[in-house]
């Protein structure tokens, strides 16, 4: 049984602090990029590679204990037909509210085709959706039907021409979420071993372009090693969120806000910044009263104790700087005028302003997708977005006065990287190729 929490530990970033060391090895987090699961993700692309269904089949026997056979991989359609009228009404009502708030907020996330029209040249940069993606959903210690919505819809506004869901022991709220965000296909299957048969292929499981959505420690790994097979979104890792906060804040809301991320997973993080030392007391406070009944009590308190910290700044351009150095999965601002610090952050995945804006409204029915960077690579990462699903292509139509203009300049060019074969394609093309 994990022992109560006594309180966040301290890092000191005020002048004459001795935090710095620490903040710094706080800030350095990485994820997915070596270790156990590294090495074991390799083993089981290996194996799909090899063996295809057979291998998917008997990982999943040897890793969850489910007996699979190549015509149960899929989940049936009548199965999908069958989840909606078993879900309750009241968690229907809300994965519909939900669905309807991604799908708008991603709907204007349009691209265009953009180029130029030049005498005698036409260039473009040509918008076009994927072909076939896939969607990971985990299982695990919690179900995340919102994870198919906010992964899904972005998809299937792009255009998207097949969307795959992968989900190990898939429940009737899932498929509903699969249904309300547009998934062609569920496969029942999750881990390393899912993510290798979408990348590589198998008889039952169709090759994708991409694979999206979070994973634990072995999905995270598979998804690093299959990059160049396929694309990915990013490297995922535990779920986090920096709560910047002054003296105005309400040291409850801190700590539900704290709480909140905790309570995904024993190594997820959750950090308080804050210029005024006694809420970091309150928040002590107010973190052992809501842990008390907290139903995933163990988890958060563990979290909490492992990977939380109340980090103590000068001032509010302290907070800023602090809040840019970590660049969270979820930064949130409880201070005064939130909206104008707001505008001074860059390195956060999703930043909610405001006491009325918990980063739970973000998990499930505000708009933007909760697939976010983590691990510090919200300071070049973005959301997931219809952005993820399209690619683009560059096309080029040049006439002849249009190359006759570039013409000398990609000859010398060419000449200077000796590349005599590029110097001749052109010369031939305007009746100036030596013979």
């Amino acid at each position: 049984m994990t022992a109560p929490l006594g309180g966040l530990s301290r890092i000191d970033l005020r002048p004459g602090g001795d935090g710095a060391p620490r903040w710094r090895e706080r800030c350095a987090r990485a994820a997915g990029l070596e270790g156990a699961a590294d090495a074991a993700a390799r083993e089981i692309i290996a194996e799909v590679r090899a063996r295809g269904d057979a291998a998917v089949i008997e990982l999943t026997a040897r890793f969850e204990g489910r007996a699979l056979t190549p015509q149960t991989i899929e989940v049936d359609p009548r199965r999908r037909a069958r989840a909606r009228e078993s879900v309750s009404p009241e968690v229907r009502a809300a994965l519909e509210l939900a669905a309807r708030n991604v799908r708008r907020f991603h709907e204007t996330q349009g691209h265009s085709t953009t180029g130029l029209h030049d005498p005698g040249a036409r260039l473009h940069s040509r918008v076009a959706p994927l072909r076939r993606v896939a969607v990971y959903a985990p299982g695990g210690t919690a179900a995340y039907p919102s994870s198919v919505l906010m992964a899904g819809i972005p998809a299937a506004v792009a255009g998207v021409d097949e969307i795959l869901l992968l989900t190990p022991q898939a429940s009737d709220v899932v498929l509903l979420a699969a249904e309300l965000a547009g998934i062609h296909r569920v496969f029942e299957i999750g881990g390393a071993q899912a993510i290798a048969a979408a990348a590589l292929g198998t008889e039952v499981v169709p090759r994708v372009d991409k694979i999206v959505g979070p994973g634990n420690a072995y999905v995270t790994a598979a998804k690093r090693q299959v990059f160049g097979l396929c694309d990915i979104d990013g490297i995922a890792g535990p779920s986090e969120i920096l709560v910047v906060a002054d003296a105005s804040a309400d040291p409850g809301l801190v700590a539900a806000d704290l709480i909140s991320q905790a309570e995904h997973d024993v190594l997820a993080c959750a950090v308080l910044v804050t210029d005024h030392p006694p809420l970091a007391e309150a928040t002590d406070a107010a973190l052992r009263e809501q842990l008390d009944d907290l139903p995933r009590r163990e988890i958060a308190t563990a979290a909490l104790r492992d990977h939380g910290a109340a980090v103590l700044v000068a001032d509010r351009d302290a907070m800023v700087a602090a809040a840019e150095q970590y660049a969270p999965e979820h930064l949130e601002l409880l201070v005064v005028e939130p909206a104008a610090m707001a505008e001074r952050l860059r390195g956060a995945g999703a930043i909610f302003v405001g006491p009325w804006t918990p980063e739970a409204a973000g998990d499930y029915t505000a708009g933007p997708s909760h697939v976010l960077p983590t691990a510090g690579a919200a300071r070049f990462g973005s959301p997931l977005g219809v952005w993820d699903f399209v690619k683009h292509t560059s096309v080029l139509a040049l006439e002849r006065s249009a190359l006759l203009a570039q013409a000398q300049a990609i000859v010398t060019l060419a000449r200077a990287e000796g590349l005599e074969g590029h110097a001749r394609a052109v010369e031939r093309r305007l009746g100036d190729a030596k013979r």
